[in-house]
């Protein structure tokens, strides 16, 4: 039986590492894949606290090339480059200032899928991350791990599966479980995984409503929690700023061709917390920010 290959278009909503991917679908040995995507995200005001408020708007940017060796292995390549701009006003809680402003996610990573006997399937996604404040010292931002899941068909309408994330996220080690779900309820509804999993977290839940053959609607939702570098000059000079929310969001998607598709999804970010530590991972501060609206467009596209 031939593979299915993993296709991860980037999709992300206010910095976390949201994506949407079509369902697997199998490859010609032999074949090559080249997939594109760019992502513009923003989330709007949110009170932090203590007083004050912060919003941020981005843009991700994501590429990557899959090829079918063996009726039964495939491997890719991807590339991805997220970049994030923060704006406070007056938090009372960082002292009146922003604990950070420009920050950046250059990320490399590796798919490498199985495909067993008696609908048994793997997958290994190693990837190296660097995610810094402007001003900081990328190599004190290295991110690395991988994601490993099995899963096994049961019926041609219900994959199930588990997985684990095991990465080295900037001086913290963090492992995290991943549930696989597919399951197809009818010919118009499905409950799935829309996103990819990585070092800001496992991978969401979405039930998803299929009208025809160019609209898809769905909701859902996941948690998300990355850290990152900050600036050597900055208000807590080579420290660490984590950011943690659990995003719930509602999705319609157009399919403008075979290969091409178009999302939109608006959101709210719940749970949110704004953390900052020193360099020695020591924690300085922690604020919790109201539920922020979030928003964002992905195009993406493949050859």
């Amino acid at each position: 039986m031939p593979a299915r290959p993993v296709h991860a278009f980037a999709a992300a909503i206010a910095g976390a590492f949201l994506t949407t991917s079509p369902s697997a679908q199998t490859l010609p040995v032999g074949a090559t894949v080249v997939s594109v995507s760019i992502t513009p995200i923003a989330q709007l005001d949110a009170g932090l606290d203590r007083g004050g408020d912060f919003h941020g708007t981005g843009v991700i940017a994501g590429a990557s090339v899959l090829r079918q060796f063996t009726p039964s292995f495939a491997a890719g390549i991807n590339v991805r480059y997220d970049h994030e701009s923060w704006s406070f006003a007056s938090p009372a809680a960082f002292g009146g200032t922003a604990p950070w402003r420009n920050v950046h996610r250059p990320g490399l990573g590796l798919t490498l899928s199985w495909e067993g006997g008696s609908g048994w399937s793997a997958v290994a996604m190693p990837s190296v991350q660097w995610a810094y404040e402007s001003g900081a010292s990328t190599g004190d931002a290295v991110n690395w791990g991988a994601v490993l899941a099995v899963s096994k068909t049961y019926a041609k309408d219900l994959t199930l599966g588990l997985g684990a994330g095991v990465f080295r996220e900037i001086d913290e080690n963090r492992v995290f479980p991943i549930v696989l779900v597919d399951w197809r309820l009818s010919d118009r509804w499905r409950l799935a995984n829309p996103f990819t999993a990585g070092p800001a977290g496992g991978a969401g839940l979405e039930l998803i409503h299929t009208p025809g053959d160019r609209w898809e609607f769905a909701g859902g939702g996941t948690w998300r929690s990355y850290r990152f570098r900050l600036d050597r000059d900055g208000p807590t000079p080579g420290g660490i700023g984590e950011k943690r929310q659990v995003p719930v969001y509602v999705r319609a998607s157009y399919k403008a061709g075979p290969a091409s598709r178009l999302d939109l999804v608006a959101g709210v970010a719940l749970a949110g917390r704004l953390v900052v530590n020193d360099r020695d991972d020591r924690e300085l501060v922690s604020e919790d920010f109201d539920p922020a609206p979030i928003l964002g467009v992905t195009f993406q596209t493949r050859f």
